[in-house]
């Protein structure tokens, strides 16, 4: 049938007040395909640390330690506290309430507060980074809180790159591979499809 994942999600409260538990949430997905570029920085002794659902939707192939979270805030604290005890490797996180909470529910209102409360920890996130951290920001997909519908929107979505010895902003072409560009940075071979921009980077 083509089914890649199936998301149970428990809620609590009563009829008509009923609350996603995102901390218990859990997503049952088939093991992706492999080699990919976790199992590559895995194989190559680099640590992949998992924050929010990742491990659920990798199947937990490739991962060398999740931790789940209840919302977005709570991703961000848990994010800081796994990164001050990284060596090497990636850091991935994934801030569920964009998506789930306000995206597919087409709350403005909430997506608004949410980024938000994001901005206002983006400092915090920056000046935790030493000097030889990369950081992206970017989602897996679009998803408008102001369109019709439920379903998943604009699918060309932006990406932020930043690094502390960063001295010229500009803007990427399109096409290029941030998977490529991660296995770069972290000077493992990759094989796979797509071209790393790492060299654009300055």
């Amino acid at each position: 049938y083509q089914v890649g994942r199936i998301i149970a999600r428990p809620f609590y409260g009563k009829p008509g007040e009923f609350i996603r538990d995102n901390a218990n949430r859990r997503d049952f997905a088939l093991n992706p395909p492999t080699p990919n570029l976790l199992t590559v920085l895995q194989e190559k002794e680099r640590e992949v640390l998992a924050v929010g659902k990742i491990d659920d939707i990798f199947a937990h192939v490739g991962i060398s330690k999740a931790v789940h979270t209840k919302d977005n805030m709570d991703g961000v604290d848990q994010t800081l506290a796994l990164y001050q005890n990284m060596q090497n490797g990636l850091l991935f996180t994934n801030l569920v309430e964009f998506d789930s909470k306000y995206g597919h529910r087409r709350d403005v209102l909430g997506y608004t507060k949410a980024l938000t409360d994001f901005d206002r920890r983006l400092p915090e996130i920056v000046a935790a980074l030493d000097e030889e951290t990369l950081l992206i920001i970017t989602a897996d997909h679009g998803c408008d809180p102001a369109y019709r519908g439920t379903d998943h929107t604009r699918e060309y979505v932006p990406f932020l790159i930043y690094h502390k010895q960063f001295s010229s902003p500009g803007a990427l072409p399109t096409g290029q591979s941030l998977g490529a560009t991660v296995a770069d940075y972290l000077e493992v071979e990759y094989a796979l499809p797509g071209q790393s921009f790492l060299a654009r980077l300055k």
